[in-house]
């Protein structure tokens, strides 16, 4: 007859047995990128984890660009991405012999902000229908190359915004790494990453948040999450492209396509580590980002960390152009339909 000890002896073996198997199936999930993206990453991450906690998700914020400089050279599994890949960084990714999944996972409204826990006169001047927002015009008089030296006072800025005080402008903004710097210096410069450089750059756009709702002069701009998760201290101004109609970003505006300057989000995935003929596959690293298309979608993640869901097809369509394994630079387009971009 088996003793206790015997009987404690041959269950410890039989754990250990069961954890060193378990350890063995285990896995790191290295993810950099974008921090408009990273809310979305990070709630997914946990998610997914509670459900597999054998895994180990890590996602670090290194910028869109920050994120490419890891992920090209096979540093990290995926990589969350506010803008397409650049020609620049393909040619990263084929000298670090890393080929990619573009997949689009959600719509942003970049905000134009002004700090409402101090009062930014453009509140008060909204609120008393003196004007509607602020114009693409104006924004690009605040922040062209060429007003560096020339727009340092609200009412420098021109065309002229009613009840400007005389106060020097306070600017917060994503740095260079930062897919929203370029999407916003494309929009409002016309050419990307042409801004002007006295301003106070960060890839932590919770320093940004603090930034401006720090200051009654202050004006920034970020992503829809982190004004959405800030609107007692941060006021988002509505935006004009033609100067006549001007609109507000909500998940309304973004889905009617009225926003001007809302766009989709992405996620590139390393094609090696989800593809089960290559000696890289990971299963773990497939799983992650079908939970991310499915699962989490179903659960409204998306939602509840302030971004704007994909139509259900279009959703569909990733997971179609995921398990077909289509490497390449594909993106979301105004119709709605994952496309080639060459």
């Amino acid at each position: 007859m088996q003793t206790q000890i015997e009987y404690c002896l041959a269950a410890a073996a039989i754990a250990a047995a069961t954890l060193s198997a378990t350890a063995a199936h285990a896995e790191l999930i290295l993810i950099d990128g974008s921090s408009t993206v990273f809310p979305i990453t990070e709630a997914v991450a946990e998610e997914f984890m509670a459900d597999n906690p054998e895994h180990r998700v890590v996602v670090g914020v290194s910028g869109t660009g920050g994120g490419f400089k890891k992920f090209c050279p096979g540093e990290t599994a995926i990589s969350g991405a506010s803008r397409p890949i650049k020609d620049s960084e393909i040619e990263l990714c084929q000298e670090g012999s890393t080929e990619f999944i573009a997949l689009p996972v959600a719509y942003d409204a970049l905000s134009v902000v002004v700090s409402r826990e101090n009062a930014n006169f453009m509140i008060s001047e909204i609120e008393s229908g003196n004007i509607d927002g602020i114009t693409f015009d104006q924004l690009n008089s605040i922040w062209d190359p060429a007003s560096q030296a020339s727009v340092m006072n609200w009412q420098d800025v021109d065309p002229a915004i009613t009840g400007a005080p005389n106060a020097p402008l306070g600017l917060f903004a994503p740095g260079s790494d930062s897919g929203t710097f370029d999407y916003f210096t494309k929009k409002i410069n016309g050419e990307e990453g042409a801004s002007r450089g006295d301003y106070t750059a960060s890839e932590d756009d919770n320093i940004l948040v603090g930034g401006v709702s720090g200051s009654a002069a202050a004006l920034g701009y970020f992503g829809l999450a982190y004004y959405l998760e800030n609107q007692d201290s941060l006021y988002a101004l509505p935006v004009s492209k033609d100067g006549e109609t001007f609109v507000a970003p909500t998940a309304e505006t973004v889905i009617d396509n009225s926003y001007p300057l809302a766009r989709p989000i992405y996620i590139y995935v390393n094609k090696a580590l989800v593809d089960p003929t290559s000696d890289s596959y990971s299963e773990a690293v497939l799983d992650f980002v079908t939970y991310y298309l499915t699962d989490a979608v179903a659960a409204g993640l998306v939602s509840e960390v302030g971004y704007v869901p994909l139509a259900d097809e279009v959703y569909t369509d990733a997971l179609a152009h995921l398990a077909a394994l289509q490497a390449g630079r594909y993106i979301l387009d105004s119709d709605a339909e994952i496309v080639a971009d060459n």
